[in-house]
């Protein structure tokens, strides 16, 4: 068959880029098209018609059974992309349609992709429709339960997982492509970027301080002044990080807020 076309709809630049990249690795892909929202990717769905979609779940304007459900059109092979943890997954892996989880690895897109081509070649609309709805039938389920656990972070230790509870961590540091989570007794890597995570916080129990640096609210137990009008954040546990200076304003106004308040 012909070359196939794949629409990306994520609201994140850079997860965008690095799909458009894997997939100018695939020789049967014919064209690319990208969607920010979910009011962009029912348009795009249904104007373009692609044969395999790439679809976040959280993304503005709802999620991706949001999209789904509002095609006009009968939809295409359906891939998600999700920040969902392999624990999360497990609700759903009966499902016949695919899951990426953020970062994508390379291999296990190119498997996701070649499986979707299959599917494409050897499609069956009405079974497809069918098993589509069961498939978001389970995600929305895994979906309410991960909101639930949203507080809570699984990071790998050696050859298992561990659930870090949210309320128990100070601050987070960026570190290369994985932020370090730090507790009052110990500290994790976490596979993720630092303004990913940020999306994630409740800002009334996390300030952003520094490019490299989230501190809970509660933790900060003293700021000070610092050379050339900067400001400096000592915390419960005995850190003490400088404010960014993109960011001294922004903490300023939120020490006036509060002393007002």
């Amino acid at each position: 068959m012909s070359g196939l076309g794949v629409l990306i709809a994520d609201d994140e630049p850079l997860a965008r880029r690095r799909l458009v990249r894997l997939l100018g690795k695939l020789e049967w892909v014919e064209r690319i098209d990208e969607a920010a929202d979910v009011a962009e990717a029912v348009h795009r769905t249904d104007e373009l018609r692609p044969d395999i979609l790439l679809l976040d779940i959280q993304m503005p304007g709802g999620s991706g059974f949001d999209v789904l459900e509002r095609l006009r059109q009968p939809p295409p092979v359906v891939i998600f992309v999700t920040a969902f943890d392999h624990h999360a997954l497990r609700a759903f892996e009966a499902n016949a349609l695919d899951y990426l989880t953020k970062p994508v690895d390379a291999g296990r897109f190119r498997s996701a992709l070649e499986r979707a081509r299959s599917a494409v070649e050897s499609r069956l609309t009405a079974d497809r429709i069918t098993e589509l709805q069961e498939t978001i039938a389970a995600l929305k389920r895994a979906l309410g339960e991960r909101t639930r656990n949203a507080r809570d972070f699984w990071v790998k230790v050696r050859d298992e997982h561990l659930r870090i509870a949210q309320e128990s961590i100070v601050r987070f540091q960026a570190e290369g492509d994985y932020v370090r989570i730090h507790t009052a007794s110990a500290q994790y890597l976490y596979q993720d970027s630092l303004t990913a995570l940020e999306q994630r916080l409740a800002p009334e129990e996390f300030m952003r301080i520094h490019r490299g640096h989230i501190v809970r609210r509660d933790a900060i137990l003293r700021i000070r002044p610092a050379p050339f009008a900067a400001l400096l954040v000592t915390l419960r546990d005995g850190t003490e990080i400088r404010v960014g200076r993109t960011y001294t304003a922004w903490v300023r106004s939120q020490l006036s807020h509060k002393q007002a308040g």
